[in-house]
């Protein structure tokens, strides 16, 4: 399958940038035998890209975000000469990525949420897709950053008022500090365990609306894209919609009188 029969199948130019782009590594990565990778990519993005290396039968990448359950991850593509490193984790990492890590002084602690330091980054002029996962706890953030961009973005970072006085150090990927996310447990009300159900619950929204998200495939379980409504979805499910966030299905509580089903779900704040 030719290049424009891939393109041919997307509607979005957006996606289609991307999926170009993609192509592009694939030949580089064929051409000069070397390794290639993308920028950090959302769920969506990359599954796009998963689907049309499926569908080109191209084995040789992994998808890599820093730490195991990373939510950004680029796609690193390899020739067939490394398979053997790669297969045995042998690669290292730190040739694409590095971490920036805040320390905010003790009066600062716990002030800043995921949203202030990602405004940050934006204010000094960093793309989105340079950025991967950012690690926030209560003495500061760490973030995941290609590396090309890190001393640039370290830097600049240390310019704004907001962080004038804090520490700034640049670490590799191994000193990672992987915090335990914050959640919060809500019960809901569902008459099914369906998807379109429980995305409306979740979001706290009409069912109608919640159909409308799932068709605009804003919606991923256990980060595959869901489109059907009617998918049936179980205890210990992931589900993230894009712009709403993060929920796990944790257990089924009970059932009410009217046979709904009452449901403990844990969202990712």
């Amino acid at each position: 399958m030719n290049r424009q029969e891939i393109l041919t199948k997307y509607e979005s130019e957006e996606d289609k940038l991307l999926i170009s782009k993609l192509l592009d590594k694939i030949e580089f990565v064929e051409k000069k035998n070397t390794v290639e990778n993308t920028d950090f990519l959302d769920i969506h993005q990359r599954s796009i890209l998963e689907k049309v290396l499926t569908l080109i039968k191209y084995k040789n990448y992994v998808a890599y975000g820093g730490y195991e359950n990373s939510e950004r991850k680029m796609i690193i593509l390899y020739p067939e000469k490394l398979e053997t490193v790669f297969e045995n984790n042998y690669f290292d990492y730190n040739n694409i990525v590095q971490v920036i890590r805040i320390t905010l002084p003790n009066e600062m602690r716990g002030k800043y949420t995921h949203r202030d330091y990602l405004g940050a980054i934006v204010k000094v002029g960093i793309k989105r897709d340079k950025v991967g996962d950012i690690l926030v706890s209560i003495d500061g953030a760490d973030i995941i950053v290609i590396k090309d961009v890190a001393v640039y973005l370290n830097t600049s970072l240390q310019e704004l008022t907001r962080f004038s006085k804090s520490v700034f150090e640049l670490h590799s990927i191994e000193e990672l500090n992987v915090s335990i996310p914050k959640t919060e447990v809500m019960d809901i009300i569902i008459p099914s365990m369906r998807m379109d159900s429980i995305v409306s619950e979740i979001i706290r929204t009409s069912r109608s609306k919640a159909i409308e998200i799932i068709e605009e495939e804003r919606v991923f379980v256990n980060n595959e894209l869901a489109i059907k409504n009617s998918k049936m979805l179980k205890e210990g499910d992931m589900i993230t919609v894009r712009g709403k966030g993060r929920f796990k299905i944790n257990q089924i509580l009970s059932s009410t009188k009217k046979g709904n089903l009452v449901l403990e779900v844990e969202k990712y704040i």
